[in-house]
């Protein structure tokens, strides 16, 4: 069992920093091999036409399944909620995250309490996984990941009933991180909120809070995933890194506990979240090495809102994002620079941001973002 509470899992970084050992070769679980395609036997499933997220439907909104494509041609699947009874051309909102989940976990949430606010919002499972398409499955990509929120952006913008001038993104913990990046790249993104937000690069380059953050450990995190890579493809398929750790073992850190008590329990589990069950391809997440993600956010123009826990391991990332699109360091403590905001929740930790079991998520502050920069 591994036990990186302070290093980066080599290869993995599924959110956690904590995961499981890979599964063995001959595990019923683990996908067989396929030569010479090189594909993970898991394919995406077809949309499940019934209820099956981790939360209850609100009386308040509708709910239908749609699909979309981006510009690699990779079909996306989501969940779109309106709110019940709605006519005429909505602001809409694009929510997707947290890294390693799916669109029946947080983000399905948070799209519908969008929708009892009065947006049309979607959640979408970003590319490789769920039961989006592409494959091999279970693969993340700076890229790729970036283009899901501006291909949800190219659907809504088409909509009879969305007002493409009126449209907004979400995202939450790694896809934070991408929205961000999506805001920096897209100006058709009139507003955008990062919740509990990861910067998967940098985290991925340097470790939790710097710990791996040198040349000689970078170089070590590459070797590992080129002799990986050449495992690989010797055996026709790629080896999964492991989800959440499961069981639990007693002196795991107290944010792994949070991640554990969310993605392994009835809470949040799912049958189709890497996070769930057996995480991401060990090679992944290889291209984030080298891919600083927030470059550009000086550059943003248009407003956006970081929300985060005071309590969460992960708080840094959200103030590392402020501090590169207003230039003011913050620690700990709200902050308002223009139009971009930082806003802590007292107590929270990251988890606590994932769903309304802690009571603690700002749904109206959220909404209240939107409507101001919606209009």
């Amino acid at each position: 069992m591994k036990h990186p509470a302070t290093t980066l899992l080599a290869a993995a970084v599924s959110a956690t920093a904590f995961a499981q050992e890979p599964a063995p070769a001959a595990d019923a679980a683990a996908p067989k091999p396929q030569t010479p395609a090189m594909q993970n036997a898991d394919l995406p499933a077809p949309p499940t036409a019934e209820w099956d997220k981790t939360f209850p439907l609100s009386d308040k909104v509708e709910h239908s399944k749609a699909t979309f494509h981006n510009r690699y041609g990779i079909t996306l699947a989501a969940d779109l909620y309106r709110p019940k009874g709605a006519e005429g051309k909505l602001p809409a909102v694009a929510v997707s995250g947290p890294f390693g989940a799916v669109k029946e976990q947080s983000s399905g949430l948070y799209a519908q309490h969008l929708a009892e606010h009065g947006f049309l919002a979607i959640a979408f499972d970003p590319s490789f996984t769920g039961e989006s398409g592409g494959t091999p499955r279970r693969m993340a990509s700076p890229d790729i990941n970036t283009e899901d929120f501006l291909a949800a952006v190219d659907f809504l913008s088409v909509r009879n009933d969305v007002d493409p001038e009126k449209i907004g993104i979400l995202g939450i913990c790694g896809f934070g991180g991408m929205a961000v990046n999506a805001a920096a790249l897209d100006p058709r993104i009139k507003a955008t909120v990062a919740m509990t937000m990861y910067d998967m690069t940098k985290v991925t380059r340097e470790g939790y809070f710097g710990s791996s953050d040198t040349t000689a450990q970078r170089m070590e995190a590459r070797r590992a995933m080129a002799a990986q890579r050449t495992e690989d493809y010797r055996a026709g398929t790629y080896q999964r890194a492991g989800g959440v750790v499961d069981p639990l073992p007693e002196d795991a850190p107290w944010f792994v506990k949070d991640y554990h008590a969310y993605y392994k329990t009835a809470r949040g589990y799912h049958p189709r979240s890497g996070n769930s069950n057996d995480g991401w391809n060990v090679i992944g997440c290889q291209s984030f090495l080298n891919m600083p993600l927030l470059s550009y956010a000086h550059e943003i123009a248009t407003p956006v809102l970081l929300i985060h826990g005071e309590k969460a391991h992960s708080r840094y990332f959200s103030e590392y994002a402020f501090e590169k699109m207003t230039g003011i360091s913050v620690k700990g403590e709200s902050a308002k620079v223009g139009n971009k905001e930082l806003l802590i929740v007292p107590g929270a930790s990251h988890v606590d941001l994932y769903d309304d079991v802690a009571g603690v998520i700002p749904h109206d502050r959220i909404a209240e973002f939107f409507q101001m920069n919606l209009k």
